[in-house]
């Protein structure tokens, strides 16, 4: 049995460095997607930060961000230290953010538990939501353990992660086998039908002694850079040891880094628990999962359409996004249309995963301005 404390400081970490290029054009650089109000008057982020709030006070929340961003976020998250949020000199994925984070933590707090966070997902039943993260903190704040929250899989997705549990080792709380990164689509059908996986919703809790050590363990290239970028928090050197020591960071996830490697000890070794959650949970990934989420508890077949004004006629399944002029939208089924001054997408809700290679094309073309 998972033995769980309630002596410990829950520190949420919330990773915003993506461009969230599958949202172009309305996600840029400077603006991307975490920073748009996808899902309320209120952007993701500012979303992330007020569900979170019950649980920490502001100044302990971080964020993990990089130059574009960090002046949109914070003028978005006014509330937050300038201090805590934090500008990578280079992107390195979610590894090194997330360990710098602890490496801080595990100096300023040998208390410190860590909820790491995506900036930009919607969760529905946030009272739910906050009893399981904070479940999840007692039994991290336990002894060296890790916790995942995992998500029921609705279907054979195989643009998430999978997370294979074994036997209960509590009320609610299972023992991970392993981990396999998005797999082939029969992969997927499997695990689906199997019954004993669940999706990884990137949402991990741990204690920064936790996991500064199994960062030690398994980057030992890295970790001793992140803990002298740490070291130097606070000093008149930081900012340069930062610039120069975390561009060399192993450029790697959290999962390839430490879960994988973690798991492979055998269930009940590891130290990984996941808690299966049914809080409502969506990852807005792509223009049809927004379509998705806007479209829930409606017919199939019914438009979606961010307009100050629209007319449609024999129109089903479109998703069309042009605030600043009239839309009619006729004989056409399941395109998503966004318009902004400078661009204009027109795809179809079955091939909307794709629009991040427009991205790479701007990028590969040096069309900054559209980017």
């Amino acid at each position: 049995m998972v033995a769980t404390s309630g002596k410990f400081s829950f520190y949420p970490v919330i990773l915003a460095g993506g461009r969230g290029t599958r949202f172009w054009p309305l996600s840029r650089k400077r603006m991307a997607k975490q920073l748009l109000p996808l899902n309320s008057k209120k952007s993701m982020i500012q979303e992330t930060v007020e569900r979170l709030s019950p649980l920490a006070k502001a100044k302990q929340f971080w964020i993990i961000t990089n130059e574009d961003l960090r002046p949109a976020i914070l003028r978005q998250l006014k509330g937050l230290p300038k201090k805590h949020i934090v500008a990578e000199p280079a992107g390195r994925n979610t590894a090194p953010a997330i360990g710098l984070a602890a490496f801080l933590l595990e100096r300023s707090d040998p208390t410190a538990v860590i909820g790491m966070f995506p900036s930009d997902h919607v969760i529905v039943d946030e009272k739910r939501f906050r009893e399981d993260i904070g479940r999840a903190a007692r039994i991290a704040a336990a002894g060296e353990n890790i916790v995942v929250i995992g998500i029921p899989p609705t279907r054979a997705e195989t643009g998430y992660g999978y997370i294979e549990v074994g036997d209960r080792s509590q009320k609610g709380v299972l023992q991970v086998r392993r981990f396999t990164e998005k797999p082939l689509p029969e992969v997927a059908g499997q695990f689906v039908k199997a019954g004993n996986f669940f999706w990884n919703s990137g949402m991990f809790v741990w204690s920064a002694h936790t996991l500064a050590n199994a960062l030690r363990e398994h980057l030992p290239n890295t970790a001793p850079l992140l803990e002298k970028i740490a070291a130097s928090y606070g000093t008149r050197g930081f900012e340069k040891t930062f610039a120069k020591l975390y561009p060399k960071c192993e450029n790697i996830s959290i999962d390839y880094a430490v879960l994988e490697p973690r798991s492979r000890k055998g269930e009940g070794k590891s130290g990984i628990y996941c808690i299966p959650v049914s809080f409502g949970w969506n990852d807005l990934g792509s223009w049809t999962a927004l379509y998705e989420h806007r479209n829930a508890g409606k017919n199939d077949g019914a438009n979606v359409i961010v307009a100050d004004q629209n007319f449609t006629l024999n129109a089903e399944g479109n998703f069309i996004h042009s605030k600043r002029k009239f839309v009619a939208v006729v004989g056409v089924k399941n395109l998503v249309v966004v318009e902004t001054d400078d661009a204009l997408l027109i795809t179809t809700r079955e091939h909307a995963q794709d629009v991040g290679k427009v991205v790479k094309h701007l990028d590969e073309k040096k069309l900054k301005r559209l980017v």
